[in-house]
């Protein structure tokens, strides 16, 4: 199940995935947070789930600073759009994808929308990656599937 709000013709931009897992360190933070204002600039579209505390602060400077923006959501879709993000649907700047019709997110839907969120991006960033994160299985297919990944 897929639904979708927003611009659907961002998925025809060139897309940049960020991941980042619930643990990092804070130099790293600061490497993620330069590098999400550097997106625009650099005509990316960014896909992420931005749930984690740190995607979530990517989101606010991606949405600040106007960047084409597409938020997959691993649950159902929003009942009440978010004010936050009611100016970039109508600006046409983002795109909100909902993958699942669970009323919450789950381990099993949190994967499935990494799984999708790599598969539509051309481009994978991980603010930070560890062979213990649920992210690293997902980091491994990318790269045998000659996905383009960096790591900040």
């Amino acid at each position: 199940m897929n639904t979708n709000l927003g611009n659907k013709e961002l998925i025809k931009l060139s897309i940049v995935a960020f991941l980042a897992s619930r643990t990092i360190s804070s130099e790293t933070v600061l490497k993620c947070y330069d590098w999400a204002t550097e997106q625009k600039k650099l005509g990316n579209c960014v896909v992420s789930g931005f749930h984690s505390k740190l995607e979530k602060d990517v989101l606010h400077f991606l949405l600040k600073s106007k960047t084409p923006t597409i938020l997959v959501l691993g649950r159902a879709p929003y009942k009440k759009l978010p004010k936050e993000f009611e100016v970039a649907v109508s600006e046409e700047r983002l795109l909100i994808i909902s993958i699942s019709d669970a009323m919450r997110q789950s381990n099993e839907t949190a994967f499935a929308r990494n799984k999708y969120i790599i598969s539509i991006a051309d481009e994978i960033v991980f603010g930070s990656l560890n062979k213990e994160s649920s992210l690293y299985p997902l980091y491994e297919k990318a790269k045998a599937n000659g996905k383009p990944i960096k790591v900040l």
